[in-house]
């Protein structure tokens, strides 16, 4: 059942403003808020591997961190470091050029349920937030302000 109401059912009248707000935020291209959801979780990731290097090294620091801190189950804490500082620079270069975007979305995405589950449970909102955007691009793709559209176009294919 969708609360939503048809265009064609709006009424006219005292409604009929509310309706033409509606009408507006419906305009708001899918490809615009793609766009968005690609390009904010992004920074943080980066910004997060930016702290874990030292140069074009991974910090003792950050080896530290994942050792007393982090405290990941299997995961040695050096390589876990070296994996988050790769995965934390290149997964958010493609969602902002939008090159393999859905498998750099459910990258990050497992990368998020890793960070909610184990490391930092009670910052749920945060990382809802970040799933919420993974999860539209995951479903919906990274819209038409992408490489991946351009090579679909390119190629001839719809998505």
């Amino acid at each position: 059942m969708s609360l939503d109401i048809a265009h064609s059912s709006a009424p006219a009248g005292k409604w009929s403003g509310l309706w033409a707000v509606r009408d507006r935020l419906d305009a708001i291209p899918l490809s615009f808020v793609s766009l968005c959801a690609r390009l904010f979780p992004a920074a943080v990731f980066w910004q997060s591997g930016q702290t874990k290097l030292e140069g074009w090294q991974v910090s003792e620091s950050a080896v530290l961190l994942f050792q007393e801190e982090y405290r990941l189950p299997v995961l040695d804490p050096y390589l876990a470091a070296h994996l988050a500082a790769v995965a934390e620079h290149l997964f958010p270069v493609l969602l902002v050029l939008g090159l393999a975007t859905r498998l750099s979305a459910a990258a990050l995405l497992g990368m998020t349920l890793v960070i909610q589950f184990l490391v930092y449970p009670d910052a749920w909102p945060t990382h809802g937030v970040w799933a919420t955007c993974f999860l539209l691009l995951i479903a919906r793709g990274p819209g038409a302000f992408s490489l991946d559209a351009l090579l679909a176009r390119r190629l001839g294919c719809s998505h």
